[in-house]
């Protein structure tokens, strides 16, 4: 059977492994990102759902940065093994193709954003450059790799496929029901995050009502293009608040 080019890619670029081999250069940038931008070992900047999983691995005594090295090259094994038969479709302009398309994403997502701020949640401007001004330029780039891989990882690949789960046994089938339900739910998880931690933002309703629709786009991004493209999205994302 035919398959189009257009359609192959999408297929492709939605999967494990071109979403695990995407992504990984988030991984890679930030790790070393955050070495190299902490004053001291005692002082470093982190993702919050990161530093989640930093704090648990220190709680059971395990040494964070070589676990979460040795569980990226456990899930990379895993992946080349179960999706062996698509290593013959790999292509370097697929990646590229891939960047375009999140950039793309993330221009959209920027100006539907960028809406909503200066005609519905007045206030969110002023409230990001409170909270950012405490950081340098290449800690906030930091953190945007962070938030497009760490909080992709969790709220898109682990809860909303989760939800999925849960909501197609609970109404019963795969709807668009059980989906729109995942999409809203890990949204409001989402936002709700951001007011968590040592780094967290005061809470306002148009904030939370602000990243509540950056949620669900994100969301929606991965249900349809998957992990790597929606990980990308958002760290473009960020890159392009934290610059213009």
């Amino acid at each position: 059977m035919y398959t189009s080019p257009t359609h192959r890619y999408h297929e492709l670029t939605k999967g494990l492994l071109f979403s695990f081999l995407a992504a990984l250069p988030l991984f890679i940038i930030y790790e070393v990102l955050i070495l190299l931008t902490a004053p001291t070992t005692e002082i470093i900047v982190r993702i919050s759902v990161d530093l989640w999983f930093k704090q648990l691995l220190q709680l059971i005594g395990l040494d964070t940065l070589n676990i979460s090295l040795l569980l990226v090259l456990i899930v990379g094994i895993f992946i080349l093994i179960h999706k062996r038969v698509e290593l013959n479709e790999l292509r370097l302009g697929y990646f590229g193709v891939m960047l375009v398309e999140s950039t793309l994403w993330a221009i959209l997502v920027a100006l539907v954003s960028l809406s909503l701020t200066n005609w519905i949640l007045t206030g969110i401007a002023e409230l990001s450059s409170e909270s950012a001004v405490q950081l340098s330029y290449i800690q906030m780039l930091t953190l945007s790799l962070g938030a497009g891989l760490y909080e992709e990882l969790f709220f898109r690949v682990l809860l909303v496929s989760l939800f999925i789960w849960i909501f197609s046994k609970w109404f019963g089938t795969k709807s668009w029901a059980s989906y729109t339900s995942a999409i809203l739910l890990s949204a409001v998880l989402f936002s709700a995050t951001h007011y968590t931690g040592n780094m967290g933002d005061p809470f306002t309703i148009s904030s939370f009502l602000f990243r509540f629709q950056f949620g669900v786009i994100l969301n929606g991004i991965y249900v349809w293009r998957g992990f790597g493209v929606a990980a990308w999205t958002h760290a473009l994302y960020d890159m392009i608040v934290i610059t213009f």
